[in-house]
């Protein structure tokens, strides 16, 4: 078994139901929902957009391996509305990142983990700190509580409820 971290996040439709959606069928089909951050609502990274994200971070405890887990977390995104264009970030009613993969370094086509933007990312930084403050990044051998308070990010990121 291995506990991975996600990032979730939705700008379009019922942001708050895409997010419970996305929950409730990642304990379904990918393993056990072990922690769920607060909702935080962050504008756009990378991008504009006129409706700002919610976005959260969860850990799972899963059996699945790598390429299995990232097939069923495909398939989630695209049965809650996710239609992926190649064009780069734009809005999206749901968006799945793995994190982390328990402490593996993971470096291959279609697949890098931990993810490479992590620390440059409040929006990530945060809700990751109120579930895994201690977890040292396996790359960096920081821990996130201390990414937090080193990342540059200025973007607005509050909390939009517990």
């Amino acid at each position: 078994m291995t506990e991975v971290y996600l990032g979730l996040g939705s700008n379009m439709g019922d942001r708050e139901k895409n997010l419970s959606d996305a929950i409730s069928l990642l304990s379904k089909e990918a393993g056990a929902i072990l922690q769920c951050s607060s909702v935080w609502e962050t504008a756009p990274w990378g991008f504009e957009a006129e409706t700002s994200f919610l976005n959260m971070v969860i850990s799972v405890q899963t059996g699945l391996e790598v390429d299995e887990f990232f097939r069923v977390m495909h398939s989630i995104e695209s049965r809650l509305g996710r239609e992926r264009s190649g064009r780069g970030y734009c809005s999206r009613t749901m968006d799945i990142d793995v994190l982390f993969w328990g402490v593996e370094i993971i470096n291959r086509e279609g697949i890098i983990i931990p993810h490479p933007a992590i620390a440059a990312r409040l929006f990530v930084l945060k809700p990751l700190n109120e579930i895994a403050a201690d977890f040292v990044h396996p790359v960096t051998k920081l821990p996130v509580s201390e990414m937090l308070g080193k990342c540059g990010d200025r973007s607005e990121v509050k909390l939009f409820r517990v």
